[in-house]
């Protein structure tokens, strides 16, 4: 029974989503409470699957002998899923407020729900033939959510969103091929799968095989050079935004290169060559390249797309180490990371919701009329910058201890990129804190006197996330030894 819940878990918010055009509601008040109440059932079930973990695999169906479509929970999947399904009722429940004015939202909230089941999907993957599978839906899942508005802008989002993805796609499927061809089986397998005896005299092949599919992969984390997609997808109503930047589709990206990486290819194949080097060193880059990135922004939400490309790369820094003490560096920024980022995409949103303004420059004393936003907005940057006591100094610390314990020349450097991507987060968050606080001394306070803070829709959401970025700084312990448990293979 505890296999089949796997399969609840992954298909109750996809046909929940399905079910939405079909039924009748009175009220957009009854379709709230029908998405929520089947939002927050999911995620108890999710719950009590991490609480009684099934210790067998569920085969969904399958093609040949080694090729199925299967669903198993290991602990990274464990992580991902908890992450996954503690977020999005609360995402959920503020996409209520913001889309209160909408006509017609049912086509938006059946997407926005069925990427809830698809995520899960990824994250209960046993073997990289699902995952691929997954991963794949979950681009066409929020390819709608990208368009939603239907403007201009969206449209040519949304076909940057498309043809990213796409391509991303076939560099991954071609990893995925030469691990079925070349593996002892299609299962995750901590270590990895290839067989080493019969792929002695194609090593270096498979080294560029596996650069080619951690760029596949890496497309949802928008590394450089994929990184052009992420800011113009922010287009996107901002529920949508906080989950392509915080929660799904980029979180995705860095659990499947987690999983090619530890799981499929390999660390004993892959550590020590060329093509560590070569993914280390653009992730390095990209940390340093979104952050300047969003210095130079003066759009609100693309701000924050950009220091989302720096921040996905941190994960990936983690991940290219290849040490047990990277991974578990990875997972604590995976987790953290999408509590401070949903938490500033939502502040953001709040805002525009609130005032119509987009821009920096625009924000000008908005913390006198909406104090309790930027001030969860005030921690989650903090957070950000990696100020200690709260959780964005704890992953950073982590990695940046894995990195030195490396001893690898590109390693230093990237312990280089993250002290200087803090200093450069420090300048382009705080300046947006600076600015709705302490505007100009000439500033006219009645240009914003009708403002207004959002309703508890929107702002249980907020003060949650910054509640949780200063409990898990000040109490991180307990959270990362289950992610050191993990990356050490004991869970």
């Amino acid at each position: 029974m505890r296999e089949v819940m796997m399969l609840i878990v992954v298909l109750l918010p996809i046909f929940t989503g399905i079910l939405l055009p079909l039924l009748s509601f009175r009220s957009k008040r009854a379709m709230w409470i029908y998405l929520e109440a089947a939002v927050c059932a999911n995620s108890a079930l999710v719950c009590r699957l991490l609480i009684a973990a099934p210790e067998k695999a569920l085969t969904v169906f399958r093609f040949t002998h080694d090729l199925s479509i299967t669903l198993r929970l290991d602990g990274p999947g464990a992580v991902f899923a908890g992450l996954v399904a503690f977020l999005w009722p609360f995402a959920m429940l503020y996409a209520f407020e913001y889309m209160e004015k909408e006509e017609n939202p049912g086509p938006f909230f059946l997407f926005y729900t069925a990427t809830y089941g698809v995520t899960l999907g990824v994250a209960l993957s046993e073997n990289i033939l699902t995952m691929y599978f997954f991963f794949e839906m979950l681009s066409l899942v929020t390819l709608p959510l990208v368009m939603h508005t239907r403007t201009r802008e969206a449209i040519l989002a949304s076909r940057a969103y498309l043809y990213y993805m796409l391509g991303g796609a076939a560099f991954a499927f071609i990893g995925m091929i030469f691990v079925l061809v070349y593996g002892t089986t299609s299962s995750f397998v901590p270590g990895g799968v290839l067989d080493m005896a019969n792929i002695l005299e194609k090593k270096d092949t498979l080294l560029l095989v596996y650069v080619l599919c951690f760029g596949g992969f890496s497309v949802k984390t928008a590394m450089w050079p994929f990184s052009s997609w992420l800011p113009k997808a922010s287009v996107a109503p901002t529920p949508v935004t906080a989950l392509l930047h915080a929660v799904a589709v980029v979180n995705t990206g860095a659990f499947a290169v987690m999983r090619v990486t530890y799981y499929s290819f390999g660390t004993g194949l892959l550590k020590g060559t060329w093509a560590q080097q070569v993914v280390m060193g653009l992730v390095v880059f990209t940390i340093v390249y979104g952050c300047s990135r969003a210095v130079k922004e003066t759009h609100f939400k693309r701000r924050l797309a950009w220091s989302t490309v720096s921040n996905l790369s941190y994960i990936l820094f983690g991940v290219t180490l290849m040490t047990p003490l990277g991974m578990t560096g990875a997972l604590a920024h995976l987790v953290f990371h999408s509590f401070m980022k949903i938490c500033s995409f939502l502040c953001a949103g709040a805002v525009m919701h609130q005032t119509d303004r987009n821009y920096v420059h625009e924000l000008d004393g908005l913390g006198h009329r909406m104090p309790r936003v930027f001030l969860c907005f005030t921690v989650a940057a903090l957070a950000l910058m990696g100020v200690p006591g709260l959780c964005g100094f704890v992953s950073k610390w982590h990695l940046a201890k894995a990195a030195v314990e490396c001893g690898e020349p590109l390693a230093y450097a990237g312990v280089a990129a993250l002290l200087l991507s803090a200093l450069l987060t420090a300048i382009y968050m705080i300046g947006i804190v600076v600015r709705a606080f302490f505007p100009k001394g000439d500033f006219d306070y009645s240009t914003i006197e009708d403002v207004r803070e959002p309703g508890w829709r929107m702002l249980v959401p907020l003060l949650v996330f910054a509640a949780l970025i200063v409990c898990f700084g000040l109490r991180s312990g307990p959270v990362i030894k289950m992610l050191e448990a993990v990356a050490f293979g004991a869970m």
